[in-house]
């Protein structure tokens, strides 16, 4: 038996109760660190070839291991900044060179430039969105992603390039003859009228009045002319007007159904000044014996309006809210995942970066794909529990005290054995 041997024994165990306690003290140190993961010290036995003779003690060996795929509980905040993940995922992040990294701390704010930041340095990731509302992604890499900036500052006018005018012509409307609306800039004869509110390109309302005129009636349909003028050509309010109809077409009511017969045009072409040409859909007008009336009205588009503030949906798309109350998607962040999360590697800032252990990177959307659903105005706390690591903090001091006995008794040992000597 080696007394040197017990002796290293002893110190194996003291380094490993050592780094137990550097483990215990970083989970309560950061046992309220928002979408911290504790790490822990797990123990392997070191065994030395054994002879005949006397025994040869080996030691044991720590290796650090990180509760990753652990989640914390979720606690719920009044910021709409706020992000957790409720399931598989981490957010995408990038520090202040680019360098891209996973993180379960959603705590972001607003930096002075306008970018999303978290308490770690990290900059939130997300895709753009473009006016259509579609992103561009990669499913097994970061590339397209941009630094999420929250900054808009300027105003923002929408031209409006969709509209919905759904409305009820009566069945008893007496036939005009002679000049209609679509044909004559000075008539006053018609069956009934109504106005809508558009936007041109720079956000200025234009009132665009339009005309049914009742043309025709046979035993089985009915033709009604459709005109739409702009209003600012008006005189007096209405007729006569000094520039021709924006557009005009003659829609065919089937009157056995009362709806638009087969051959009817459905919508109407409009190109209104300073603006895009777009058409006004009329697919669900009736013809009933009932008085006119607008069934259903609907035009996109915008005055030009500030934002006054920002904020997420649960799919995972930041919006930008205005002033006058419309949101325009500004970008839709995603959520990764590896194979292996515990295998992720630790870099400071409660940030993860992908190993060759943790296995290739895989992009998706909240609630796609095996990916966790996202948690609006909600942060994710440590997993560590004070009261296991307290726990554990007495029972590695007991260990760490016993190990030192061991290697005190040997350096006892050796000191009677070279007192033999003298």
């Amino acid at each position: 038996m080696s007394l040197f041997g017990v002796m290293r024994t002893g110190v194996s165990g003291m380094n490993a109760q050592s780094s137990k306690l550097g483990t215990v003290a970083d989970n309560i140190a950061n046992s309220s660190t928002t979408g911290y993961k504790r790490a822990a010290s797990e123990f392997s036995s070191q065994v030395l070839s054994q002879g005949s003779g006397s025994y040869n003690s080996g030691g044991v060996k720590a290796t650090t291991t990180y509760a990753i795929s652990e989640r914390g509980g979720l606690s719920y905040t009044t910021s709409s900044l706020d992000l957790a993940i409720d399931g598989n995922g981490f957010f995408v992040v990038s520090d202040i060179d680019g360098n891209t990294a996973l993180t379960r701390a959603g705590h972001f704010v607003k930096d002075s430039a306008g970018y999303l930041v978290n308490t770690g340095g990290y900059y939130l990731q997300g895709y753009p969105v473009d006016d259509n509302g579609n992103v561009s992604t990669v499913a097994n890499g970061t590339g397209g992603m941009e630094v999420i900036n929250v900054s808009q500052n300027r105003l923002e006018a929408k031209a409006t390039d969709q509209a919905l005018l759904w409305a009820n012509v009566p069945e008893d409307a007496t036939v005009v003859t002679g000049d209609t609306p679509g044909s004559n800039l000075a008539t006053s004869t018609y069956s009934a009228k109504t106005s809508v509110t558009v936007y041109d390109n720079l956000g200025n309302e234009l009132t665009l009045d339009v005309y049914y005129t009742k043309t025709g009636e046979t035993g089985t349909d009915a033709d009604w002319e459709i005109s739409v003028y702009n209003s600012a050509d008006a005189t007096g309010g209405g007729f006569p007007y000094s520039s021709a109809a924006l557009s005009t077409d003659t829609f065919t009511f089937d009157k056995t159904t009362g709806d638009l017969a087969a051959a009817s045009p459905t919508s109407l072409n409009v190109a209104i000044p300073n603006g895009g040409t777009f058409d006004i859909d009329m697919s669900g007008m009736t013809y009933l014996n009932a008085d006119f009336s607008i069934t259903e009205v609907d035009t996109n588009g915008n005055a030009p309006s500030a934002v006054e503030s920002v904020e997420f949906d649960k799919d995972g798309t930041l919006y930008a809210v205005y002033a006058n109350g419309s949101r325009k998607a500004l970008y839709k962040i995603p959520i990764a995942d590896v194979p292996s999360p515990d295998k992720l590697t630790p870099v400071s800032g409660n940030v993860f970066k992908v190993s060759n252990e943790s296995g290739d990177l895989a992009v998706g959307f909240a609630g796609e794909g095996g990916m966790g659903k996202l948690e609006v105005k909600a942060l994710e706390g440590s997993n560590a529990d004070l009261a296991t690591e307290l726990t554990s903090m007495i029972e590695s001091q007991r260990t760490y005290t016993a190990n030192s006995k061991v290697f005190q008794a040997g350096s006892d040992l050796l000191e009677t054995l070279v007192n033999m000597a003298r």
